[in-house]
């Protein structure tokens, strides 16, 4: 019965989080494009991209350790859900780019807020059913509306002769929707954190030393992983493709991301940290395909960029919840959101300014910091599959 609730739980958030998605990430499939026609530089998207990406990470290290001080999880999540989507529709009336900038950024700011609480109540559902199978059903049902929601401005941009201002306005309704089932969900689930069977730590006091290992690991990753408004703007500069089919490569990737986070989630709770390593690998490429190779090397480059989003939403997430007890753990996403975003932050504004530079330099400079995160997790692994190994033995034996 417990579980039953638990995975009726993660269904409910990963159904909110498919609306939401629907909202959000349908508008940064065109946000690059939209700053380069309100006049925009490259320098600029990345550094945009970037400063969004270090508010929208960095600011979850107090909204975390707010949610496990007060544990009131629902309002922080719905405060943050609220200014996340509401944000997107209001682009529509963004006449020129400082205006615009700043309404993507407090789309970041709002997921800052409620993404840690989000997590540690998603993660006391997934505790039941297995923390990787968990976070990627969640991402699963995610990117299902990260499919979507590209698609639908790809079509509005189509029928409406590349109109901005129609693409950005019909997300209001996603976005509603979204904000209506997470009350559902509180409604019914007012104490998720009651699905969690407790289990004895490893650990009781503090973090262990792996996690911050692990952190430096991910820290490398999020330095070398372009965002996908750069990519967008690329494919727009070089006029690889139309305006309405940049945002339908988005979607493709998202549909890999999905399908990854699945499959991935269900390899992690057999085998463990192997499957995070085997995705960052894979993902190691998507450098090259994209910036350097023409039509059929950008669509294989998003396939792959696309499998090491699921990574990093899925599994990435899933390993935390090994490390860290119920109590902690807001703030542990919270500190780990933290320093993916600083580093995201400065990898994007370099990669920006390359890009402008010169995009072989960006290129290497990818692939260069992806590889030095796949090499610390292999160093680190077998000490990470042994708190793997140690959750699992107490889940069986529960």
């Amino acid at each position: 019965m417990q579980h039953k609730k638990a995975t009726i739980f993660v269904i409910l958030l990963g159904c909110t989080s498919l609306f939401s998605d629907m909202t959000y990430e349908a508008a940064r499939s065109i946000n690059g494009p939209y700053l380069e026609v309100l006049g925009a530089s490259a320098t600029t998207v990345g550094w945009v991209a970037g400063l969004g990406e270090l508010l929208g990470y960095g600011l979850r290290v107090f909204s975390g350790y707010w949610s496990d001080k007060s544990k009131n999880y629902w309002f922080i999540t719905l405060i943050g859900y609220f200014i996340n989507l509401l944000s997107v529709p209001l682009l529509a009336f963004a006449g020129f780019w400082q205006l615009a900038v700043i309404l993507m950024i407090l789309e970041r700011v709002g997921k800052a807020i409620r993404t840690p609480a989000r997590d540690a109540m998603l993660s006391f559902g997934a505790h039941q059913i297995g923390q990787g199978w968990g976070f990627g059903l969640h991402e699963a049902l995610d990117q299902t509306g990260a499919i979507i929601g590209p698609l639908l401005v790809s079509a509005a941009l189509f029928l409406r002769n590349d109109n901005y201002h129609s693409a950005y306005i019909i997300l209001f309704f996603p976005a509603v929707i979204a904000i209506s089932l997470l009350i559902f969900a509180k409604s019914i689930y007012p104490h998720p954190e009651h699905l969690e069977i407790k289990t004895k730590s490893l650990e009781t006091k503090g973090y262990p030393k792996l996690y911050w290992q692990y952190l430096i690991a991910i820290a490398f990753m999020a330095l070398g992983y372009a965002d996908f408004p750069l990519i967008a703007y690329h494919f727009k500069s070089t006029h690889l493709m139309a305006d309405d089919v940049i945002p339908l490569l988005y979607a493709l990737a998202m549909a890999c991301d999905g399908i990854a986070a699945l499959i991935l989630g269900k390899v992690f709770d057999k085998v463990g940290t192997k499957a995070l390593v085997f995705a960052l690998l894979i993902a190691l490429f998507f450098g090259p395909m994209v910036f350097l190779g023409g039509m059929h090397w950008a669509i294989a480059g998003m396939v792959v960029w696309g499998i090491g989003m699921g990574a990093q939403e899925s599994i990435v997430k899933a390993t935390i919840a090994h490390f860290i007890p119920p109590e902690k753990r807001g703030t542990a996403f919270g500190a780990f959101n933290a320093v993916f975003g600083l580093f995201w932050f400065v990898g994007s504004a370099l990669m920006g300014y390359l890009y402008d530079f010169n995009i072989i330099a960006l290129v290497t400079f990818s692939i260069i910091a992806q590889l030095i995160a796949v090499i610390f997790l292999m160093i680190i692994s077998g000490k990470m599959q042994q708190y793997f190994l140690i959750q699992k033995s107490s889940l069986t034996h529960v």
